[in-house]
């Protein structure tokens, strides 16, 4: 599996996004640049015009097994004012806009859902930019690692931002190898059903299954491998029969492949680490918060409350918890 991603992040000034990103564990690189403007190759006196169209930008490569999504644009929001516009800390210019400019269209409902999360926080609307990328061009030499070469250099953001940063994944930072058990170690720890379900592409009944109705704080995770797959967070009742969820924790826990059984073309979702059989995905979710719902099996999933994450190896994943969930 890929276990490298990029989205590029525009913060205001950056030379304190870069910095702040990279404190983050689960960062690979960081790249401070011009994003989604007008021209080729601006240089930073043309950007400061105003008349480029232009953000300074953060280009993040991060390891998605280590350092979610999810996770990723949540400290992203900690940084910013979202409902500011063309404007962060001191500076002001559309240059200093905020934006998360994404490579990768499976992205975008991952970005909508932490953006209806985020809305739901201000009473005022927010002015973050969530756009493809259109184009990047690498700022200049001495705008890498600014202030780690001017330690005392101007900063937008204030230390203790630095602090949390470095602390905020620190659980997370060995991965956890979450492989598929044997045949006969799943015969023996999963119910009748909850083999048929994972290993043979059954269908629990609707409305009459575990999770359809739990709607606590808490991670979802594989029934087989125990890797994590969904948030609370991220639940809401479709009326469908089944656990509805808006989004994964990152697109990486997640296959997606083509189903055709039953006379109906659908997309079937499997865990990325046990291959087990998950349920299918359509595009009848909520639209604010990405237009997706994936209708996933209870058999396919252990719920693990909030309150017995910590003990259960989770604990990494509590703050992605904070925002408050509605049904």
């Amino acid at each position: 599996m890929n276990t490298k991603a990029e989205i590029y992040l525009a913060g205001g000034c950056f030379w304190g996004t870069e910095h702040y990103l990279k404190q983050i564990d689960g960062v690979l690189e960081t790249q401070t640049g011009y994003a989604n403007g007008h021209g080729k190759n601006p240089s930073y006196q043309e950007v400061c015009t105003n008349k480029t169209g232009f953000a300074e930008a953060v280009r993040v490569t991060y390891d998605p097994e280590r350092l979610p999504l999810t996770l990723l644009l949540q400290l992203y929001f900690k940084s910013i004012n979202p409902t500011s516009l063309n404007q962060q800390g001191n500076d002001v210019g559309t240059q200093y806009r905020t934006g998360i400019y994404y490579t990768n269209k499976n992205d975008l409902p991952l970005i909508m859902a932490e953006m209806e999360k985020v809305a739901k926080q201000h009473q005022q609307p927010l002015q973050v930019e969530v756009l493809p990328l259109k184009n990047f061009y690498d700022a200049e030499d001495y705008h890498q690692d600014y202030l780690e070469k001017n330690p005392t250099g101007y900063c937008h953001l204030p230390q203790a931002l630095f602090d949390m940063a470095r602390n905020a994944n620190k659980k997370n930072t060995v991965k956890k190898q979450y492989a598929k058990p044997s045949n006969e170690e799943l015969r023996s720890k999963l119910t009748p059903l909850q083999y048929e379900v994972t290993q043979n592409g059954a269908t629990e009944k609707p409305f009459d299954n575990e999770y359809d109705a739990e709607f606590r704080e808490g991670i979802y995770v594989d029934v087989t491998t125990g890797q994590p797959l969904f948030l609370s967070t991220d639940k809401f009742n479709s009326g469908c029969g089944w656990p509805a969820f808006s989004k994964p924790i990152d697109n990486s826990v997640l296959n997606n492949s083509e189903d055709r059984s039953h006379g109906m073309v659908r997309t079937e979702v499997r865990s990325a680490k046990g291959n087990a059989h998950l349920g299918h995905v359509f595009n009848d979710g909520p639209r604010e918060r990405g237009g997706l719902r994936y209708c996933i099996n209870s058999a396919s999933l252990r719920f693990v409350p909030k309150e017995q994450m910590e003990a259960q190896g989770y604990g990494a994943y509590l703050p992605m918890l904070e925002q408050k969930q509605s049904k």
